[in-house]
C-alpha cells in the first residue's frame, strides 16, 4: 500500500518560493508622486520643527526631564530582560546582517541587484545625514546631563537624533519599500511602523535617549525612505554599470562560451576524398595497398536511415570460432593407444 508524505509548513513555505517568477515584471518602482511629496514636506517641517524646540528649551525640553526623572526602567523591572534584547532590532550591524540575506536571496532569485543596491543607498543615507545631524547639534544623553532643565546642546554628545529608531525606521522600512504588492507592501509598512516604535520606546525606558531624539529618529528615518524614488535613476545606473563590468571581467578570463560550428543541412551527401600521403610515407606503401585497384572517384553515401545495431538481422556464424591449431584432434576421430604399463 502506498502512502503519500504529508507536507509540513517549510515544505509548503518553500513550494511557494519556487513558484516565484525569475524578474518579476509586475513590481512596480516607487515614484515621487505628489501624495509621497506632500509626506515629504510634512516629516521635513516635523523635523525642523522638533529641532527648533530643543533648540528653544521649549516644553519638549521639560518634557525629557519629566520622563527622566520618572525613571521607566524602575517602574516596570519584570519587563527590562526582553527590552535588553528586543532593542537589538535597532542596531545598524545585526539588523542589517538579517535584512541584507533577505535581500540578497531576492536578489538572486529575480537576477537583479536592486534590492541589495536600494539598501546600501538607503543605509549610505542613512550614515550620511544622521551622523552629521548627531555631530553638528552635539547634545548629551540622559545618563550624562549636566544642567537640570537644559538642553544639553553643543556638548560633544552625539545622542539628538536617535540612531536606533532612525535604524530601525529604514532597515524594516525598506522590505516595505521593496514590496512585490500593494498589499503586502501595506502590511510590512505597519509592521516596520511597529517595530521601529517599540525600539525608540524602549531606548526611552532604558534611559539612553531623551523622548525627543525618538521623535527626530523617527522623523529622520522616514525622510530617507521617502527620498528613496529621487535615487532610482542613480540605482539602475549603478546596476547596468555592475553587470558590465562582471561581462567584461568574464571576457577577460575567457569565459565566453564557444561559438558552436554550424552543421551540416539534413540529408546532405558525405563526400569522402582520398588522404594525402605525408611527408616521411614512401609512395610504395601506397602502391602496394593499391596495386590491384584502380583509382575510385569519391564515393557518395546513400541517402538513407541508418540503422543502429539492435536493429540489424542477427546472423550466426557458421562453423566453430575457435582457432585451428595442428596438434588439436577432434574428438570424433579415434585417440592413438596408449601403451598400459605393469601385465
Amino acid at each position: 500500500m502506498r502512502t503519500e508524505r504529508t507536507l509540513t509548513r517549510l515544505d509548503r513555505v518553500f513550494a511557494r518560493l519556487d513558484r516565484e517568477p525569475q524578474r518579476p515584471a509586475h513590481i512596480d518602482m516607487p515614484r515621487m508622486s505628489r501624495h509621497r511629496f506632500v509626506l515629504l514636506s510634512a516629516t521635513l517641517a516635523f523635523y525642523l520643527a522638533i529641532v527648533w524646540a530643543v533648540i528653544t528649551t521649549s516644553w519638549l525640553v521639560r518634557l525629557d526631564w519629566q520622563v527622566m526623572f520618572f525613571r521607566p526602567y524602575q517602574q516596570w523591572p519584570q519587563i527590562h530582560a526582553f527590552l535588553d534584547y528586543y532593542v537589538v532590532l535597532g542596531q545598524r550591524g545585526p539588523t542589517a546582517v538579517m535584512v541584507c540575506a533577505w535581500l540578497g536571496w531576492r536578489s538572486w532569485r529575480q537576477h537583479t541587484l536592486r534590492p541589495l543596491l536600494t539598501l546600501a543607498a538607503s543605509l549610505l543615507l542613512l550614515n550620511a545625514t544622521v551622523g552629521a545631524a548627531k555631530i553638528g547639534m552635539g547634545r548629551l544623553g540622559p545618563h550624562y546631563a549636566t544642567v537640570i532643565g537644559s538642553n544639553e546642546m553643543g556638548l560633544g554628545g552625539d545622542i539628538f537624533p536617535s540612531g536606533h529608531t532612525a535604524n530601525a525606521v529604514v532597515t524594516w522600512g525598506i522590505l516595505a519599500y521593496l514590496a512585490s504588492t500593494p498589499r503586502a507592501r501595506r502590511w510590512l509598512s505597519a509592521l516596520s511602523a511597529v517595530t521601529a516604535l517599540g525600539v525608540g520606546l524602549t531606548t526611552v525606558y532604558l534611559g539612553t535617549h531623551w523622548l525627543s531624539d525618538v521623535l527626530l529618529g523617527w522623523a529622520a528615518g522616514l525622510l530617507i525612505l521617502l527620498a528613496l524614488p529621487w535615487f532610482e535613476p542613480l540605482i539602475a545606473l549603478t546596476e547596468v554599470a555592475l553587470f558590465d563590468l562582471r561581462d567584461r571581467w568574464r571576457a577577460r578570463r575567457g569565459r565566453r562560451a564557444p561559438v558552436p560550428a554550424p552543421a551540416a543541412p539534413v540529408g546532405a551527401p558525405v563526400v569522402l576524398t582520398p588522404r594525402a600521403p605525408a611527408a616521411d610515407e614512401s609512395p610504395a606503401a601506397h602502391e602496394t595497398v593499391g596495386a590491384g585497384h584502380a583509382s575510385r572517384t569519391p564515393a557518395h553515401l546513400a541517402q538513407g536511415r541508418h540503422t543502429g545495431r539492435s536493429e540489424r538481422t542477427p546472423v550466426t556464424p557458421a562453423g566453430s570460432r575457435r582457432p585451428p591449431h595442428a596438434e588439436r584432434v577432434t574428438r570424433n576421430t579415434a585417440s592413438a593407444a596408449r601403451p598400459l604399463t605393469g601385465s
